[in-house]
């Protein structure tokens, strides 16, 4: 059991496990998640870890949409940065104690400032990781919100 799951079952909400056999060649994890499990690739988000103010140890977590890019811009001006840019990937997986790939934002080691994309909400419930490659948690919006204490927001570039 993840952490990720150890999380969503502490804070007794309703969760569901997908599980689908991950490719190690293929990169777009989010991507291969939703065309794995015949997801809407809108419903299915990824969780991007960025670095505030150039500041390498100060980071933020983005989820969003695995068919869409974070917008920088955006980003910066919710959480009130002056400049964001994608963390270091080692800095990523040591923050977490997840690997890339299956970075949940459920049950990270160090809680961080969290921006969920609006367009979550348009659904009854969402996929996230649930802390490995392979191995999705569906919830609904709300509930991953109360677990992260995660701001609402437009955070997506088309």
């Amino acid at each position: 059991m993840t952490p990720a799951v150890q999380a969503a079952k502490k804070a007794n909400i309703a969760y569901t496990l997908h599980d689908y056999q991950h490719d190690a060649n293929n990169q777009s994890y989010g991507e291969e998640a939703a065309s794995l499990l015949g997801l809407e690739p809108a419903q299915v988000f990824k969780t991007l870890l960025v670095s505030l103010n150039a500041q390498a140890n100060q980071l933020a977590v983005a989820i969003l949409p695995v068919s869409h890019q974070l917008n920088l811009k955006a980003f910066a001006k919710i959480i009130k940065a002056k400049k964001i840019t994608m963390a270091d990937p080692q800095k990523a997986q040591n923050s977490t104690g997840y690997l890339l790939g299956g970075i949940s934002p459920l049950g990270q080691k160090k809680r961080l400032p969290m921006i969920i994309d609006e367009s979550a909400f348009k659904f009854d419930s969402i996929y996230v990781s649930a802390g490995k490659r392979g191995l999705e948690i569906q919830l609904s919006a709300d509930d991953l919100v109360a677990i992260t204490g995660a701001t609402i927001g437009m955070i997506t570039a088309c």
